[in-house]
């Protein structure tokens, strides 16, 4: 499993969402916290007995995100559109949106109702919520029938007034009797406006009346009426724990927020589809002519714009550029349909926009932070070098190393490392050629002297083909070249350096006697090293490549040689019937037990070839037991 310790650090204690993904970007798990630091951290503990489902999830994890919202309840409803949209493996044992209920006005009718729903619909009606308790949009709607006196019967309105007689709603006082004429549509409109304002986060009456109620009747000793209102202030209030997650059904739109420090900035985009918050990327910017905020949003739309698919018919965004209307006219005629940049000030559009901003501040922080790091650990590290080495200009350094097996196939690599990071690209390897036995030294030299002769050659070439020719292979010449070594490897190198006529400053890693990296050599000198110094890492980091690359080369080419000396010996047997043996029998102990009716019954050996093979392992086996 991968080390997520500088990842977790950077998790933030608030309410939110986290997405585990794969190595191939792919969405494996989607959860919800209420705080993301402790629920995040959790998955990366060892011995907690998650269950053999998590764990095999936890073993595949390759990155995460997070989005920050304000509430557990946002976060649940982002959870559930997430997991919807992206179907994650494991999430399978969640439920749907039918888990979570929503208010119903239904303001396409004359005579509008409120109603419970579990689901949005694209019709003419108003949709509030989700919510998290059911009980409390129950309470809720009854509350405001009763306030509001509105009508709770399934009548058809207008066409069924006056059919029937007015139900028990009427004579005790809940309902204006609009099946009966009694009120207006005009005045019937009044009283669903003020419920529609209640449902749109003006709550603060409506509780408050509650409660002065509450204690009007617990001062008069009548406890269980008291009870009532206390439930009903608090179904108000748990109501009223409003989340933006959701909107009115069919609803497209993009909301971009922004953070920046300085040139360095942040967008942020939230993505709204059918009214439902999908999802959300980030890009980064860098604005050297320090623009004010409203036109660095509007550089943004254009590049961003320019190549997307499909664009919504809003867009949120908490600035105006000074060319809005031009950017609009131009969405518009791009997309075939208009295109609306708004600047919401008030209410859940503005709420939106402010958690687009914070997760915007957040990734800004976490990834400057990033970025510092690794600042530290590569350029800041190279300068630490060049301080030691009272040099400066070093942008390429080169590292060798020897790898064999007691003299067997001695081979050297060459690892390249620019401004403190690896080019992997300009990494090279040697089979050593006019060395026998084990003798590093003369493995160098002969590594060493390949290298720079080709660079040599090469940018001889360069020259002759004129301005505009490509440096190639080894024509780029390194700043620094680090040996794997003390005063002995530093003069091999100096003594090849010297023949060809080149002047590269050559330093070495002095070991202890752990062998361990314990300063430098150069020019003469031992320098000290701080081993807790980024420059000491970048070293190290150097010095463990060079090995890795070499040991990598010698295994391949060891495991080929040992193959070869087994069976490209026998008789009739070539790279296919070599490749067929190896699928079939997997090593050569086992191939070398087969029998020739086992042999022969692939499809690529012949009868006389598995003869042949019986033969050459029977005749090995018989000299083995002479020695």
């Amino acid at each position: 499993m991968k080390d997520f310790s500088e990842e977790l650090k950077k998790l933030p204690a608030e309410p939110g969402v986290y997405i585990m993904r794969d190595e191939n970007d792919t969405i494996m798990y989607v959860g919800k916290a209420v705080n993301l630091r402790n629920r995040v951290r959790s998955y990366f503990r060892s011995n907690i007995g998650r269950g053999p489902a998590i764990d095999n999830m936890v073993a595949r994890i390759d990155h995460f995100e997070f989005i920050v919202t304000d509430s557990e309840l946002e976060a649940l409803v982002l959870e559930n559109n997430l997991i919807k949209e992206h179907s994650p493996k494991y999430n399978t044992l969640l439920k749907d949106d039918k888990t979570y209920p929503y208010i119903k006005v239904t303001t396409g009718e004359d005579y509008p109702r409120i109603l419970f729903s579990r689901t949005m619909k694209r019709d003419k009606s108003r949709y509030f919520g989700p919510y998290s308790s059911a009980q409390a949009v129950k309470d809720t709607i009854e509350l405001l029938n009763r306030i509001f006196r509105l009508r709770t019967c399934n009548r058809k309105l207008p066409e069924d007034i006056g059919l029937d007689r007015p139900c028990l709603n009427y004579h005790i006082g809940q309902c204006t009797g609009p099946c009966q004429g009694y009120v207006s549509k005009e005045e019937y409109a009044l009283q669903v406006s003020g419920a529609l304002e209640f449902l749109n986060g003006n709550y603060g009456p409506i509780i408050k009346d509650l409660e002065n109620k509450m204690k009007e009747a617990s001062d008069d000793m009548r406890f269980e009426e008291a009870a009532r209102y206390r439930d009903l202030a608090e179904s108000v209030k748990s109501v009223a724990q409003k989340q933006k997650i959701t909107g009115n059904v069919g609803t497209d739109r993009d909301i971009i927020g922004m953070a920046r420090d300085g040139e360095d900035i942040v967008i942020q985009i939230f993505f709204v589809r059918d009214g439902r918050l999908m999802g959300r990327e980030h890009y980064h910017m860098t604005d050297s002519l320090m623009e004010n905020d409203g036109n660095v949003i509007g550089m943004f739309i254009k590049q961003f714009y320019s190549g997307t698919p499909f664009i919504p018919r809003e867009i949120m965004i908490r600035n105006a550029p000074e060319d809005m209307e031009v950017i609009e006219g131009w969405l518009s005629e791009k997309s075939g349909h208009k295109i609306t940049l708004t600047v919401p000030k008030i209410g859940t559009k503005a709420k939106l926009l402010e958690m687009s901003e914070e997760n915007a501040r957040i990734i800004l922080h976490n990834d400057s932070e990033k970025i510092k790091r690794e600042e530290a650990r590569t350029s800041g590290a190279v300068s630490e070098i060049e301080k030691i080495l009272k040099t400066d200009g070093l942008v390429r350094m080169e590292a060798f190393d020897i790898s064999n097996t007691n003299g067997f196939e001695n081979v050297a690599s060459m690892v390249v490392f620019e401004n403190g990071r690896p080019k992997r690209s300009d990494y090279r390897k040697f089979r050593i050629k006019s060395v026998e036995g084990p003798n590093d030294y003369a493995c160098m030299k002969e590594a060493l002297t390949r290298r720079f002769t080709h660079g040599m050659e090469e940018a001889g070439r360069i020259r002759e083909a004129g301005e505009g020719a490509e440096a190639v292979r080894f024509s780029h010449l390194p700043d620094l070249l680090l040996m794997d070594g003390g005063r002995g490897q530093v003069n091999i190198a100096l003594e090849v350096l010297e023949s060809l006529g080149l002047d590269i400053p050559v330093c070495g890693m002095v070991k202890d006697d752990r062998h361990r990296t314990r300063g430098l050599y150069f020019n003469n000198l031992e320098l000290p090293i701080d081993t807790h110094s980024e420059g000491f890492k970048l070293i190290t980091r150097i010095q463990d490549e060079a090995h890795r690359f070499a040991i990598e080369y010698h295994k391949s080419l060891r495991a080929k040689s040992q193959t070869k000396s087994l069976l490209d010996d026998i008789p009739g047997v070539g790279p296919a019937r070599k490749k067929a043996l190896m699928k079939k029998f997997q090593t050569i102990s086992d191939i070398s037990r087969a029998t020739a009716e086992e042999l022969a019954a692939l499809p690529e050996i012949p009868e006389d070839v598995a003869a042949s093979i019986v033969s050459y392992f029977e005749n090995l086996r018989e000299k083995t037991d002479k020695m």
